[in-house]
């Protein structure tokens, strides 16, 4: 039985009144701390005469303030530091910050600057953010998750730390990245910050650097693997699930061992889904579906070359498969030979399936050995060419040049991050191409005039996709995520695309227009999960007013005292 679609004060971004704590637990409560923002009636209510200085200050003076000091810090890890330090201080501050200087500051508290800020993790730790479940404490995950404060957990983001990005294995350092991804759903689709739950899963690292490190923060062994490995996660999905059973979990930057297991085993008992394989596919897939209205062809006519065979090429890979068979009706192998993959080895084929991983042997190709990127260009002529190798410089200008003689637009994507990782840069991708190529990448590059023309590289960001998925899935209370919402998101977001942004390359839409992406996405992902019988509550009858009533508005609201 389907419950009704209701509407919570917290996520429609009202805090619950009235305020029980009074004087400091005010102010050393992130959630209900305004700083120099509490007016006189707050003031003697709360017990805050004297505690805060003597002027109200609005938010958006405060907001200018911050900024101001973001902005005199030294260096991109200072200004992190600074936003992580305003994060744990006054979070509806915090998300005023992130939402008036959304460009400027997403590369400051996600890729690139995470990267960064994860290296050196155990370095510049100021306070506990999240939950930690070391695989030493594994008989003790039920008892541990009731811990945690709050129980209308939304969204776990959880990770093993195992490959960080394009850093590898960082161990327990990959903490920032569940915290940082998190951010970006409270900042992109509104999920309210008391509902969202960061989690690193500490197997342990085989980074013999890292356990060398004083200061590291995790446990000092070599990373678990195999049977034991499993126990351990199963142990922490059937605790979360437990104490949150409508909670959606987000794996994060596993390694390829284990991303595509650990998604197969759980995706159909739990509500989870993977962002590296799933949300990486539907924003790659929305970039091409863009670039293929500026040159006019379908999917289904593309050929497409991965240089990089890991989780991201898979899931891009099986994504651009399903918009080719909905586009089209072709069939499955049919569109699985559209696409050529490259590993260390060279070119993915079926002569070497009894040493190819699993997730590798579908796009095994019919073909003759290939060793380089080189040949497979000269012998494949693709449109389309899309790096998920973290080998920085791997598109180089004979692969380009010899690419672009075969296309007229060239499709270039080099995903890797964080931006030292980058296949190729966007300055080089117009330069070899004589600005004919239709380039995004994965971290952000600024635009480029050339011959008096503008322009500007689209920046394949999964933040286009995963919060307004997350917001459906949540909101409609699904019982599963399914590839299928995946290719909806991508098409809803590719169709957001103006013909204005098209002219100047630009292949997603402002990313200053994220809650209204995400809006729309979660209501194409509902609208999915009702018609298809995945929902748990009875459909809304203005299913976008109820998606935009829970998105958490971080603006200051009236307390009172119990």
């Amino acid at each position: 039985m389907t419950k009704p679609a209701t509407c919570s004060t917290q996520s429609a971004g009202v805090l619950a009144l009235p305020v029980r704590k009074r004087g400091l637990e005010v102010i050393h409560d992130p959630l209900l701390n305004k700083g120099s923002g509490f007016p006189d009636s707050e003031r003697a209510a709360l017990g805050l005469r004297g505690l805060v200085p003597p002027r109200t200050v609005g938010i958006e003076d405060q907001v200018g303030q911050a900024m101001e000091n973001v902005r005199r810090q030294q260096s991109d890890l200072d200004r992190y530091l600074y936003l992580e330090n305003l994060h744990d201080c006054n979070e509806t501050l915090y998300y005023r910050v992130l939402l008036s200087h959304l460009n400027e500051l997403t590369p400051i508290i996600y890729t690139p600057v995470v990267g960064q800020a994860c290296s050196q993790f155990g370095h510049i730790y100021q306070r506990a953010r999240g939950m930690y479940f070391s695989s030493a404490d594994a008989r003790h995950f039920e008892e541990m998750v009731g811990n945690w404060p709050e129980d209308a957990i939304e969204a776990v983001v959880v990770t093993d730390g195992s490959r960080i990005l394009g850093l590898g294995d960082l161990g327990a350092n990959g903490m920032g990245i569940p915290i940082g991804k998190l951010s970006l759903y409270v900042l992109g689709a509104g999920l309210h910050p008391r509902n969202t739950l960061p989690v690193l899963l500490d197997m342990g690292t085989n980074n013999q650097a890292l356990r060398e490190d004083p200061f590291y923060l995790g446990q000092r062994i070599p990373r678990l693997t195999g049977d034991a490995y499993d126990k351990v996660v199963e142990a922490f999905m059937r605790a979360v699930h437990a104490r949150w059973p409508d909670a959606l979990i987000q794996f994060e930057d596993f390694s390829n061992d284990q991303a595509f297991r650990l998604l197969e085993r759980y995706r159909h008992r739990m509500l989870c889904f993977n962002d590296d394989i799933q949300g990486t596919g539907a924003v790659t897939l929305a970039g091409i579906l863009s670039a293929l209205r500026v040159t006019g062809q379908t999917l289904t006519e593309q050929r497409v070359v991965f240089l990089g065979a890991g989780a991201a090429a898979r899931g891009i890979a099986d994504t651009i498969v399903a918009g080719m068979r909905a586009e089209s009706g072709i069939g499955l192998e049919a569109a699985r030979r559209q696409i050529w993959t490259l590993d260390s080895q060279g070119l993915v084929t079926l002569d070497r399936l009894d040493n190819l991983s699993e997730h590798k042997r579908p796009f095994a190709q019919d073909s003759a050995p290939l060793a380089d990127l080189i040949e497979v260009i000269r012998t494949v002529r693709p449109t389309v060419l899309i790096g998920v190798s973290g080998q920085p410089g791997s598109f180089t200008e004979e692969a380009v040049r010899e690419m672009h003689r075969h296309c007229a637009r060239p499709i270039l994507f080099p995903l890797s991050n964080p931006t030292s990782k980058a296949e190729c840069t966007a300055e080089q991708a117009y330069t070899w191409t004589d600005g004919a190529a239709l380039f995004a990448s994965g971290s952000p590059f600024p635009p480029i005039t050339r011959a008096g023309h503008l322009l500007v590289p689209g920046q394949c960001n999964n933040m286009y996709i995963f919060p307004g998925v997350g917001q459906g899935v949540v909101a409609c209370q699904a019982s599963q995520v399914t590839d299928t919402m995946f290719y909806v998101a991508a098409r809803t977001l590719a169709g957001l695309v103006g013909e204005d942004s098209l002219a100047v390359g630009r292949l997603y839409p402002d990313l200053t227009q994220i809650r209204e992406i995400s809006a729309k996405i979660a209501v194409a992902v509902c609208e999915l999960a009702f018609a298809e019988g995945l929902a748990g509550i009875a459909r809304p009858d203005d299913l976008d007013a109820f998606i935009r009533a829970r998105m958490f508005q971080p603006s200051y609201v009236p307390y009172e005292s119990a």
